[in-house]
């Protein structure tokens, strides 16, 4: 089943005829006539998207629209409602009353169920990107979901196939929205394509498949894939509306163009946009922070760890050499004891950073344990590798530390553990071959402990 659709109409017949049409369609459908005992039935079904007739016999589909909000659980599900004739002052307070679409009877089966598809595609989407990491997963406070904020001014993209429509819809736009609106041909977009991109899309449809293509193109490139793209199919083209929000379009006028209805479908998908931005960014976030140190910054564990497996993993393939280092810093325990464990955290801190400007951008540094740092050296062979282990050292030993509450530096050493693997000296199973290579780079600190500290030693890598 492709989802679970609520039917919402009076009329009997109406309600069978929509169920026999779906069902052939693949969704459940579920079935209510009436606002009063909406909310229990709603919390039971749980629906993808909800389908009402704009009239209802104790009420009307801004009534369900309403009530649907008060429930923040509810309050982003679509909701399609379907008037008995075109009333555009009704279509528009609508639509601003949050409606996510009007159509009119008698309406296009085909438009219906690619409308029906677009939504359930966004919502599945959005509920995606909350379930990731959006703002309540991340443990702050966030607005009922259906609650859309305002926008704030977005740049707007208006692209038709002839310089004077843009033009004309621009002028009769400009007195109903504060976005920033420029025009651009169907047959010249490549000030289009190039940043900055805009926050939305406003694309005349015509004969042929120009319009369409570019769409899908605009989808597949990372630049643009992410902006409001509203599909306008000029002249009136039920059939192109349809396919245009099969091909990704967010929205489409299937009527044509109406500079009112358009500045609404625009501050409403401008709106999500600003939503589901903000949903990515707080998974990007939550994923930074959960692979880095949040004291030095540095990568952690569960981000060094897999880094090294493929490091290994491409070394093997290419026969290439890598190496391994685990520094430990000297008698740490002792910082902390003397002089406290904000120094000691400083201390940490400022060895992250010496380690980090002494690197190559393709190396990698994590920080691994309390004092313990993991170093891996993609394309290095011995000499290099221990070269770069003794710079390591100096550098943490070269220039005393600075610490808070302390009157004067003191000095720091580093042990460091290097491990070697030459072409064809790893076969790298998996995750048990990593964490093999992390032993042998031990042993080898382990060595260098016992030798005095302050060194290096190094190790080859056994097969």
């Amino acid at each position: 089943m492709q989802g679970t659709i609520l039917v919402l109409d009076g009329v009997s017949t109406n309600r069978i005829m929509l169920k026999v049409q779906l069902t052939s369609a693949w969704y459940r459908v579920a079935q209510g006539d009436r606002v009063d005992g909406l909310l229990p039935l709603l919390r039971r079904v749980r629906p993808d998207l909800v389908l009402t007739a704009m009239f209802l016999p104790d009420g009307s589909a801004l009534d369900v629209r309403a009530l649907m909000q008060t429930d923040e659980t509810l309050a982003d599900i679509p909701v399609v409602a379907v008037a008995p004739q075109n009333d555009r002052a009704a279509r528009l307070r609508a639509l601003a009353a949050g409606l996510d679409e009007v159509l009119v009877q008698p309406y296009d089966d085909v438009l219906l169920l690619a409308r029906i598809r677009s939504l359930i595609r966004s919502h599945a989407n959005t509920e995606e990107l909350r379930a990731q990491g959006g703002p309540q997963a991340l443990g702050f406070a966030e607005p009922a979901a259906g609650l859309l904020a305002p926008a704030p001014a977005a740049s707007v993209a208006l692209v038709t196939r002839k310089s004077g429509t843009g033009a004309v819809w621009r002028s009769k736009l400009r007195t109903l929205t504060r976005h920033r609106l420029n025009i651009h041909r169907l047959d010249d977009i490549h000030s289009l394509l190039t940043e900055p991109v805009p926050d939305a899309i406003v694309m005349e449809l015509g004969a042929g498949g120009k319009g369409l293509n570019l769409l899908a193109d605009l989808r597949a490139r990372s630049a643009t894939r992410h902006a409001a793209v509203i599909a306008v199919p000029e002249p009136c083209n039920p059939n192109l509306a349809a396919e245009a929000l099969d091909r990704g379009a967010d929205d489409v006028m299937p009527a044509g163009f109406c500079a009112d209805e358009l500045a609404l479908r625009l501050d409403t998908q401008l709106a999500r946009k600003v939503r589901s931005d903000g949903y990515r960014a707080s998974v990007r976030d939550g994923w930074r922070a959960a692979l880095t140190d949040p004291m030095t910054g540095l990568h952690n564990r569960r981000y060094a760890m897999p880094a090294l497996q493929r490091i290994a993993a491409s070394a093997r393939d290419r026969g290439a050499s890598f190496a391994v280092m685990l520094a430990d810093l000297d008698h740490f325990k002792r910082i902390n004891d003397q002089y406290g464990h904000p120094a000691g955290d400083a201390v940490l801190i400022e060895t992250a950073r010496r380690l980090r400007t002494a690197l190559r951008p393709s190396d990698i540094v994590a920080r691994v344990g309390g004092e313990e740092f993991m170093i891996v050296l993609p394309d290095t062979g011995r000499r290099k590798a221990q070269h770069m282990a003794d710079d390591l050292c100096q550098r943490i030993n070269g220039q005393s530390f600075t610490l808070p509450g302390c009157g004067k530096p003191i000095p720091v050493t580093t042990s460091i553990g290097l491990l070697v693997s030459e072409p064809g000296a790893i076969t790298l199973q998996g995750a048990e071959d990593v964490s093999g290579l992390i032993e042998q780079a031990d042993r080898a600190l382990y060595v260098a402990k016992g030798a005095g500290r302050n060194q290096v030693s190094m190790i080859q890598s056994a097969a």
